[in-house]
């Protein structure tokens, strides 16, 4: 079969993306991956064939520091992302109908699943939905910045918040597909209620996460499933000689970094986090990131600075994590079996902190914007508690013995969407037809 990805985001929301696709070439599958052009040599590096989705959220964290110091404000987010997502989707319908070309199957992901459905509805091509982050309403809160007193709510109120946050995302993305995608694809608008329709609930719908991280919810639709989550790992990676010989100088050091997540202010955050090191005298590895942090020039030798090293190899061989609490950097650390200590920046990350806190291997989460070296040492400390890395360690266990890439594929096949289906020409031509009279109309 040929299965076309869609995608965009951070990196964290494309190589989930990555695993399961390369999961599904490993089966006998054609894969592509139509992301935007930031991260084209991710996916083709891992030998999956590549198009181009307009979505770089690297250049807008850098062009609106504004926003990320405004970024756990939820109408405020919404209100921001709907303008930049017009922005971007304005070449959706062409990119997406090109990539689409002889596609047996469609996977959706994120923010950009109604663009796979309305692709799919357009070709008459089944799509699946996938998403990293639970987003129909269930027993544990939403996937939304929430003030801490709403994160120990009872199930009832949990899926009333649900619903409420459910409508207010909606009501963010419809717009963009209403005015840019569904015109040009012929296509009528989505109604004002669709995200509670039966027929925009009751599809095939994939979780990237583990059910030992966040219960499924018996509300859910039959075809919704958490299957873990889809680890994109890298056997056989050798570390520098730096990286190598601190790491056998001493005890598993703490790791601080904060990935995609960039800092409108970097020097004075790596100073603040440079004295709660001080503090608590740790061994640290600083992870600059994407501009978080700064590398820590004049450091002793209990500090050492990297770039990018991958997760899966790097998070077994430390203390703790300290970093921003995206759902990527969230289950690795969760892996691990490592206690986390999370200053959220951005969207969802306060909920993926509630959860680590809600099952012990995290202290509640910390503010980065008013964050100080005292506070963040306190956690630390917190964290290498023994009753927190014992929680830590039993969550890594249960993770570990998932595999999220060979359940999501059982799955599809169990619902009859993965099966031998050769290519056929015509199939090929029509998608170009169908594309070249959207333009015209």
């Amino acid at each position: 079969m040929r299965i076309v990805i869609f995608t965009i985001g951070t990196e964290g929301d494309v190589r989930p993306l990555i695993a399961l696709g390369l999961g599904l070439k490993a089966a006998g599958h054609n894969v592509l991956v139509a992301t935007d052009q930031s991260c084209a040599a991710l996916v083709t590096d891992q030998g999956l064939a590549y198009a181009p989705l307009n979505g770089d959220f690297l250049a807008w964290m850098r062009s609106d520091h504004s926003t990320l110091k405004k970024g756990l404000g939820f109408f405020t987010i919404m209100a921001e992302a709907r303008k930049r997502l017009k922005a971007m989707a304005e070449q959706w319908p062409r990119q997406a109908m090109e990539a689409a070309v002889g596609a047996d199957l469609i996977i959706g992901n994120g923010m950009v699943y109604y663009l796979a459905a309305s692709i799919g509805e357009r070709l008459a091509i089944p799509v699946v939905e996938t998403q990293l982050m639970p987003t129909l309403p269930s027993e544990t809160p939403p996937p939304v910045p929430l003030p801490r007193w709403l994160s120990s709510l009872p199930g009832f109120a949990n899926r009333a918040l649900g619903n409420a946050a459910r409508l207010m995302v909606w009501r963010s993305m419809r717009p963009v597909y209403n005015e840019k995608v569904r015109p040009a694809l012929n296509l009528p608008a989505y109604p004002g209620l669709a995200c509670f329709d039966a027929a925009f609930i009751n599809h095939p719908r994939l979780y990237g996460f583990s059910p030992s991280l966040i219960p499924p919810s018996a509300a859910w639709p039959g075809k919704t499933l958490a299957t873990g989550a889809w680890f994109l790992d890298s056997p056989g990676y050798e570390p520098d000689k730096a990286l190598a010989d601190f790491l056998a100088a001493g005890p598993p050091p703490v790791y601080i970094g904060f990935g995609s997540m960039l800092h409108h202010d970097p020097e004075s955050f790596t100073a603040m986090v440079m004295k709660a090191i001080a503090i608590t005298g740790d061994r640290v590895i600083l992870a600059t990131g994407w501009g978080g942090l700064q590398a820590a020039t004049g450091a002793d030798d209990r500090i050492i600075a990297i770039k990018r090293v991958p997760h899966d190899w790097l998070f077994p061989k430390l203390a703790l994590a300290v970093h921003h609490g995206g759902a990527g950097t969230t289950s690795a650390a969760a892996r691990a079996g490592i206690p986390s200590v999370i200053a959220p920046v951005f969207g969802d990350q306060p909920f993926w902190a509630a959860r680590l806190a809600a099952l012990g291997a995290a202290p509640p989460a910390l503010p980065r914007e008013k964050l100080s070296a005292e506070h963040l040492a306190e956690a630390i400390r917190a964290a290498k508690s023994p009753a927190m890395r014992a929680h830590a360690a039993a969550l890594g266990e249960k993770i570990r013995a998932e595999n999220g890439v060979a359940t999501a594929l059982e799955t599809l096949s169990d619902w009859g969407l993965l099966h031998a289906s050769p290519s056929a020409t015509a199939a090929a031509v029509e998608p170009k037809r169908l594309l070249a009279a959207s333009s015209r109309s």
